[in-house]
């Protein structure tokens, strides 16, 4: 007999959103609260046409979907996830979706260097090329903040990302750097700050199933406040992880200090694990805030994927794994 086991993330398939409704953005629209609601997503739903007729990878998306990520709750409205972002770049608001339009996303190069065969770098599409073909993954999003949402990702794994590179046998972490440019980002004129923004992980955590690196979202590419052209998705751990825009990947066998544990590194550590068990030093955890639901939810431990993750950090007591 077979017997088929639910994963802890997922839901009955008749409570998911179903593809063809999500990519219908008219539909979508429709469905959407009238006034300053209406007229901004009239306005994203304008850039992102215009994008889609400009940007060269265009017709990559949507892509095939993988149905082994598929089945996460009722996905968020789309211009929800596109319209209430973290982008420190162009500020601490959440409404900077308007200022990260000026985001240059052609031409785009991507540094492999550090501790791998053969330093060098690519221009982001011949990258996508080199990459195969493109998947699309729905993964839920969980920020430190204890608001959540369920996305539809397009891109890659981060696996073969890190096969591309070829680092060498002995390197431990990959470093991942964002653009800098103040004067396109505003937010990087703040000198407070320590720009350009620097993310990492372990070699483990970077070629497991679960990493992906993400150059699309609802099915077109992605939007300049998601993280054009490429961004870092890593579902079980809190969003400030998921590193954006990226332009340098740095293989060492040293772990790097990321961007938020350099500024406050006794709430913000290297892990970044989601735990509900372990509280941000001003706020709980327990619980967060689906975007454009009204009930909270628990938050369930690694974002509910532990089965991919839980053995990457076994014997690691000693470690602070979450936050």
């Amino acid at each position: 007999m077979l017997i088929k086991r639910t994963r802890g993330w997922e839901i009955p398939e008749n409570r998911a959103t179903p593809e063809g409704v999500w990519l219908d953005r008219r539909r979508l629209l429709k469905g959407l609260a009238a006034g300053s609601m209406l007229t901004g997503a009239a306005a994203l739903s304008a850039g992102a046409a215009a994008a889609e007729t400009t940007d060269p990878s265009a017709g990559l998306y949507p892509p095939k979907t993988n149905m082994r990520f598929r089945g996460e709750r009722s996905m968020t409205p789309e211009d929800l996830a596109t319209t209430y972002n973290n982008f420190y770049e162009f500020g601490s608001h959440k409404n900077i979706w308007r200022a990260a339009q000026v985001l240059p996303i052609r031409p785009w190069t991507v540094t492999f260097d550090g501790m791998v065969e053969k330093p060098g770098s690519v221009a982001i599409d011949d990258l996508l090329t080199a990459m195969g073909p493109l998947e699309q993954r729905v993964y839920r999003h969980r920020c430190v903040e204890a608001w959540s949402m369920t996305v539809p990702w397009a891109g890659f794994p981060m696996k073969r990302l890190v096969e591309y590179a070829k680092p060498l046998g002995s390197a431990k972490y990959v470093t991942m750097q964002t653009f800098q440019n103040p004067e396109i980002a505003s937010g990087q004129k703040q000198h407070w700050y320590p720009w350009p923004y620097v993310e990492g992980l372990t070699i483990a955590e970077a070629t497991n199933e679960l990493a992906f690196m993400a150059t699309g979202i609802y099915g077109k590419p992605m939007p300049p406040q998601n993280g054009a052209p490429i961004r870092l998705v890593t579902p079980w751990k809190y969003g400030f992880k998921c590193i954006k825009s990226i332009v340098r990947f740095t293989f060492s066998e040293e772990r790097p200090v990321s961007f938020w544990e350099r500024i406050q590194g006794s709430e913000y550590g290297f892990w970044a694990n989601v735990n509900p068990e372990v509280s941000h030093p001003r706020w709980s955890q327990a619980t967060e805030q689906p975007l454009g639901e009204s009930d909270r939810i628990p938050t369930l431990l690694y974002n509910g994927y532990g089965e991919y993750v839980a053995d990457l950090y076994k014997g690691m007591n000693g470690e602070r794994l979450f936050m």
